[in-house]
Parts: structure tokens; sequence; C-alpha cells
């Protein structure tokens, strides 16, 4: 069966009905209970929204009190020098729960390991769920499945059947690429690990700007690594110039990782930055302005991105009418010293 039917065909949610009727109480009772209003016995109050939070059914009460799990990406969170930015996320997030006094369940867990999934929401019984770098279809499904509202963070659903909050990938590519261009940069390449869509639409960024100016952006003009580590960056140099040789005058970064392992390679041979070759990266870690040259690069907005996935999620919960919706969030220029002109 296709997903898209599967989507279809999952049971119905729990209706208003259904939770007066489990309580006791009539539907105009419970829609108050729900949305905080007066006019409600206290103990009626409680029983109303302890079998709504069973349910998983939307209240308006906000996020108070109310458990949230945080399941993230174990991959994101394996290598501190290759994934900051899930910390800044994550840091985001936490100041934000702090504030609406939410309660954060966190979970590391592979890519489309259902199992541990169902296993952790049935356990902690969370009012809502936030999948951090965690976009498989067999996730997005199980969740849908279960039923319980989920907004996916730095991560990208094609069928938009969840709401999902992530930086603005493509355009900050596309912005990065003609920073480069307007400095006189006519063969650029680009430095990425393959696999997620999101980092797909950061290639497509860079293959926006490049076509738009009629420059060169084929496949070999792509260094591709199988991780985010420098020493896989500078290895991907060393063999496009051992096998294409000095046919570029600036390098695009997917990540800053990628970059720091561009910017070694060029020095370890003697190519200075940003006289010969100009470097970017995307992250805009707090290390990168103290790199030699300080590296300019793409600000992803990791800490605002964390603080509005939650407020979204409060969305989902208390609105069940709602359409998903993919917020991106804009992402900024730094420019320092690690590009110059032609």
């Amino acid at each position: 069966m296709a997903d898209h039917d599967k989507r279809r065909d999952l049971p119905p949610r729990t209706r208003l009905q259904d939770i007066a009727a489990r309580c006791g109480a009539s539907p105009s009772t419970v829609s108050r209970a729900l949305a905080g209003k007066p006019g409600v016995r206290e103990d009626l109050r409680k029983l109303i929204l302890e079998e709504a939070r069973r349910a998983r059914y939307p209240t308006g009460v906000g996020l108070a009190g109310a458990k949230v799990l945080v399941a993230v990406s174990n991959v994101a969170m394996a290598d501190y020098a290759r994934n900051q930015f899930t910390w800044y996320v994550l840091e985001g997030l936490k100041e934000r729960a702090a504030s609406v006094e939410a309660e954060i369940i966190p979970m590391s867990l592979h890519d489309g390991d259902t199992s541990a999934l169902r296993e952790a929401i049935e356990k902690q019984e969370p009012q809502g769920v936030l999948l951090l770098t965690l976009d498989s279809p067999a996730i997005i499904d199980a969740v849908l499945e279960i039923g319980v509202p989920a907004v996916l963070v730095n991560g990208y659903d094609p069928s938009m059947s969840l709401s999902s909050v992530s930086p603005a990938n493509r355009a900050a590519a596309r912005l990065a690429t003609q920073h480069l261009i307007d400095h006189g940069h006519r063969d650029i390449l680009f430095a990425l690990r393959p696999g997620r869509v999101t980092i797909q639409r950061r290639l497509e960024g860079w293959r926006d700007a490049m076509n738009e100016a009629g420059l060169p952006c084929g496949d070999d003009r792509v260094l591709k690594v199988t991780d985010w580590v420098p020493e896989q960056a500078e290895a991907a140099l060393g063999h496009h110039l051992a096998h294409r040789g000095f046919d570029f005058t600036a390098v695009l970064c997917a990540g800053d990782s990628l970059a720091g392992g561009i910017l070694k390679g060029l020095q370890a041979r003697d190519i200075p930055v940003p006289d010969k070759v100009s470097v970017m990266g995307m992250d805009d870690l707090p290390v990168v302005e103290f790199w030699q040259p300080p590296l300019t690069a793409m600000h992803l907005p990791g800490r605002e991105m964390g603080g509005i996935a939650l407020d979204v999620l409060q969305d989902v919960m208390v609105r069940t009418d709602m359409m998903p919706r993919r917020v991106e969030l804009a992402c900024k220029l730094v420019s320092r010293q690690s590009v110059g002109r032609v």
C-alpha cells in the first residue's frame, strides 16, 4: 500500500464527545475545562484533563505541566565536533520549555527505529513529540499511526503530514553562493555529506545561484564525503586536486566542520586563503571566528529553531483543525576574512 494510502487509513482521533462520555459530563463542560475557563468543579476539571491527556486529546491550557518527548537522532548526538548545531537547537528548546513550564523527556534514537519510539511514547505518555533530525518515512508514519501530536525539527516531510521547523536551507546556500559570485568567483566547488533532504536543499541552493549566473555546477564540481568530519573534506579536496587540478577559486561547504577540513587541506599545500581560494561554511559555530583566517559563514538559527518548534507543537496540540505547516527560518550571512575578491 502506498504511503499516502496508509496515512489516509489511520484510526480516528478521540473526539470531544468521547471525553465527555468517559467523564460523565456534557460536551460543553468538557470544552470549558479543556480551555481553562471557569464554571467547572475542580475535581471534574482534573478528571477531564487526565482523560484528555491519557487519550492524547489536545487541550487549550498551554504547555504548562505537559510532557514533551524530544527524540534526537543519535547520529546527530554522537560526536560534538560534527554536530554542535544540534546542541544549540536543544538549548533553545530547553529555554523555551522552562519559560512555559513544560516537562522535557529526552531520548536518543536511530532514524527508522519505530519500535523504540513506540515504546517510549507508550511508557511516558507524552502530550506531544518533537523529532530532532529524525524524518524517515517510517518514523513519520509511526507517530501518525499513534496519533500523538508531533513536529519535525531540522527535518523535512515531503508529504507535509507533519508540521516542521527548519533553517531555510536552499535560500541560505543560494545567498552564500551569490556572495561568492559578487566577489568575482566563477569556479565554485560545493562540499557536502549527501543523504538527508535538508542537505540536498543546500546543494539545490548552490545550483540555483550558479545556474542563474551561467556557471558550471555539475557533479564534477561537488566534493562528497561520508561523514561530517574535517579529515574527509581534506581528503576530498586532495582527490579533486589530483584528478582535476586547481580549477576553482572558492569552496562553499554545507557545514562548518567540512570548511575546517578544506582550510587545512589548502594550508597544507601552501594555497593561501583568501588570496588564492575563498572558503565559506554553513552553521556559524562560535569556534569559526577564531580560525585562521576567521570563517565567513551562514548563521543557522539553532536556538531560535528550538523555541519556535515548541510553539508550533503547542499549536498542533491545541488546534486539531490546524493544517500542517512548514516553518523555515531565515539564515544570516556573517562576513569574515576567509572570502576575498578575485
